[in-house]
């Protein structure tokens, strides 16, 4: 399999974070700052980081953006996010991730072209949110808008049910997609399987299936 090459546009904190993830995970990452101190910076830690402004549809051509299978644009300035969202969606970029600044930055970029848009701060907040309510999850993972996966160790209401006695896709639309824990790793996990403690279960749904989820078992 092809490995995908990514692009990142501003390495501001939340961009470097995104970029090193994706380097570490194994990833060809093309770091873009417009800052040249922050481009020297980060030259040693990236596949590629080079300086120049996102808005240049020169400097974009020059780097081959066509060829890059996701661009996420983390800039802090909305000219220059929705301009690199509009180049990139005409040189026919498959994935175009924006970090919106505000509600109105995140339509005006879906309509450029964007495929996904992004609040971290908002993000983060809600995963902390959610966190401090409850003494089993301990994590969520936003796919999208309306899919998330939520990591947690196994509620004492389920301890002691396999996956089909506790019918969480009937009751809740949800789908138990990885156990792991007790020595082992289990995907995706036999219906037969039963819960026991020391295990951590990892369940996907829509947002309103995990809160009815929540209230019901945690």
């Amino acid at each position: 399999m092809t490995k995908k090459n990514f692009a990142v546009f501003g390495l501001g904190r939340f961009g470097r974070n995104v970029a090193l993830t994706l380097e570490q995970m194994g990833y060809n990452v093309l770091g873009v700052d417009k800052d040249e101190n922050v481009a020297a910076e980060m030259a040693s830690s990236l596949t590629k980081v080079v300086s120049f402004d996102i808005r240049d549809t020169h400097a974009l051509k020059e780097v081959g953006i066509s060829n890059f299978d996701t661009v996420v644009i983390a800039s802090k300035s909305l000219e220059a996010s929705l301009m690199a969202t509009m180049l990139c969606k005409e040189m026919n970029v498959a994935e175009i991730i924006v970090k919106a600044i505000d509600e109105r930055h995140a339509e005006m970029a879906k309509r450029l072209g964007a495929t996904r848009v992004i609040f971290s701060e908002r993000d983060t907040a809600r995963r902390v949110a959610r966190s401090l309510v409850t003494n089993y999850a301990t994590d969520f993972t936003d796919i999208d808008e309306n899919i998330t996966i939520m990591s947690l160790n196994v509620p004492v209401k389920l301890r002691g049910k396999n996956l089909i006695e506790s019918n969480l896709r009937g009751k809740y639309g949800l789908n138990i997609i990885a156990i792991t824990g007790n020595g082992k790793t289990l995907v995706p996990p036999p219906p037969q399987h039963v819960l026991s403690d020391g295990e951590k279960i990892f369940i996907l749904g829509m947002p309103d299936s995990l809160n009815k989820f929540e209230q019901d078992f945690l």
